[in-house]
């Protein structure tokens, strides 16, 4: 889905003219990429402050309408007041909605609570919480889960084990990664150790024995 935004053109650059955009509230952004000019914008400082709750905001494609059209792009840093949190500047960066992006996107795991592994004390190592995907914007996800109810211990999910929808690939070297696993060790471990080690124990005593008889 898709972010339709308004925004003004910046006819002065600079900190002063910048300055006087906080001023009234509004925010200094740049629109630039795919080998254009890059186009100075001023957001609306309320709206844009509302869509910051917007989940995922980075996977999204912003539909930019301007004086001169409409900008296809992807929102890539925003910078911050050190002191007041306010949003001071925002980078946009065009792309083309026919060829693939690549991005990250972030990774949550699931039904933790009824995962056989941790049932049975296991410990999760939630170790990667982000992957990069590449993939049109339009077919991207906003996250990607990790369902740990058929996990037991000593399992892992990797890279290469994620469910991607359609048309969207792994980025580089992140097959490989071990996003989760479950660690620890069995409940019966402990107890067929000393079993294990009482049995020849046992089997020496038993000559023992008759010979007493």
């Amino acid at each position: 889905m898709s972010i339709k935004l308004k925004a003004e053109i910046r006819n002065a650059a600079g900190k002063g003219a910048a300055r006087s955009i906080r001023k009234n509230k509004n925010i200094p952004a740049v629109i630039y990429g795919e080998k254009k000019a890059p186009v100075a914008i001023e957001l609306n400082g309320r709206d844009f402050e509302m869509l910051l709750q917007t989940p995922s905001l980075r996977t999204k494609l912003f539909e930019i309408d301007t004086a001169n059209g409409q900008e296809d792009a992807m929102l890539m840093d925003i910078q911050y007041h050190p002191v007041t949190d306010n949003v001071v500047h925002v980078d946009f960066k065009r792309i083309d909605v026919k060829r693939p992006v690549s991005v990250s996107v972030p990774v949550e795991v699931i039904n933790a609570d009824v995962s056989k592994g941790l049932k049975l004390g296991g410990v999760l190592n939630f170790a990667v919480r982000k992957v990069a995907l590449r993939g049109l914007v339009h077919d991207i996800p906003e996250k990607i889960t990790i369902d740990l109810t058929n996990l037991s211990i000593g399992d892992s999910v990797h890279g290469s084990d994620l469910v991607l929808p359609n048309g969207v690939e792994l980025g580089l070297h992140q097959a490989e990664l071990a996003f989760a696993t479950i660690g620890g060790k069995m409940p019966d471990e402990d107890t067929q150790k000393p079993a294990a080690a009482a049995a020849p124990q046992a089997a020496a005593a038993a000559p023992a024995a008759d010979a007493k008889k």
